[in-house]
């Protein structure tokens, strides 16, 4: 199942940057491994903003739900997520 999803991060601004430095090192090899994966397609930055648009490829809501929560940005994020099916005008066969 593919979904697009868009992430809108919110870091306090009081919070200690060698704080706000650790989650974003393990929220960049998290994301990284699940890139490896397959489960995270793609993923781009939103010019301008502390945000990105994503293409998840997962089996199920569950999946992506325990994917998504177990982000070390995650209490930090305003995330919207969009399910994704092939168009049948689509002239690329790999999209699904």
């Amino acid at each position: 199942m593919l979904f697009h999803v868009r992430m809108d991060v919110n870091i306090p601004a009081d919070m200690p940057a060698d704080v706000a430095n650790e989650i974003k090192s393990r929220e960049k090899a998290y994301s990284q491994e699940l890139q490896r994966s397959g489960k995270w397609r793609h993923i781009w930055r939103i010019a301008g903003e502390y945000a990105n648009f994503s293409v998840f490829d997962v089996e199920s809501n569950a999946e992506l739900h325990d994917i998504l929560i177990a982000l070390p940005l995650f209490p930090y994020m305003k995330i919207s997520v969009t399910p994704l099916c092939r168009h049948p005008s689509s002239v690329r066969d790999n999209d699904a």
